[in-house]
């Protein structure tokens, strides 16, 4: 049986993450790849528009 393992990137009185996905579509092929990035939560929409 596998184990589930958690990890937890909020300490208490710290800053909250979020996992921020976006998809980059490459000049040479055309084809998509995702980049991922951890941000915190404040700074999602700042990420999101660049």
């Amino acid at each position: 049986m596998a184990k589930k393992v958690v990890a937890t990137l909020k300490k208490e009185g710290g800053v909250s993450y979020a996992k921020v996905i976006k998809a980059v579509r490459s000049e040479k092929t055309g084809a998509y790849t995702f980049r991922e990035e951890m941000v915190p939560a404040p700074m999602v929409q700042e990420t999101l528009k660049k």
